[in-house]
């Protein structure tokens, strides 16, 4: 059974890390092809924030918001594979950020190629989401072995005191 889990945390983290692989290879000095395909979705978030609400964001270097997308992929995978919730948090707080401004389908009209690409893309990444919710979930919902042996522990040393 171990093996199993260890091995569908694998196939599930085969996304981020062929992603990742990737966005490291490509990087370079500017950020690769990722901070260039970032950049114009980023300026089209800004403006919508800054429309609706009146906030201004603030200039961001993209090569910065790859790098930033490279830890917490590559941390929040690393851990993953070994059962951390930490891991599991860090990949969703990845796909949370970045889902909404790399698969901006909102911003196309829904009889365009576009939107139904993005929109494609978009429930994808939902679906990655709600399937670390689901791991955070279980992994909160099962009782803890420590516990559950300290105190089995703790009643065979009463049962040998007496």
């Amino acid at each position: 059974m171990a093996f199993l889990s260890v091995l569908g945390r694998f196939l599930f983290l085969s996304v981020f890390i062929l992603s990742l692989a990737l966005e490291f290879k490509e990087f370079g000095t500017d950020g690769g092809q990722a901070a260039k395909a970032l950049r114009p979705k980023f300026n089209v978030l800004s403006r919508h924030v800054e429309t609706h609400s009146g906030f201004e964001i603030p200039h961001v270097e993209m090569k910065h918001l790859v790098l930033g997308a490279i830890v917490l992929k590559g941390l929040g995978s690393l851990l993953f594979i070994f059962g951390s919730t930490l891991g599991a948090y860090l990949l969703l707080l990845h796909q949370a950020l970045a889902t909404p401004i790399l698969y901006d389908f909102y911003n196309y009209d829904a009889d365009k190629k576009e939107f139904n690409q993005l929109f494609f893309k978009f429930s994808q990444n939902l679906a990655l989401m709600g399937a670390l919710l689901f791991f955070i979930g279980m992994k909160n919902s099962l009782p803890r072995r420590s516990s559950s042996f300290s105190s089995s522990k703790k009643r065979s040393h009463k049962a040998k005191a007496n």
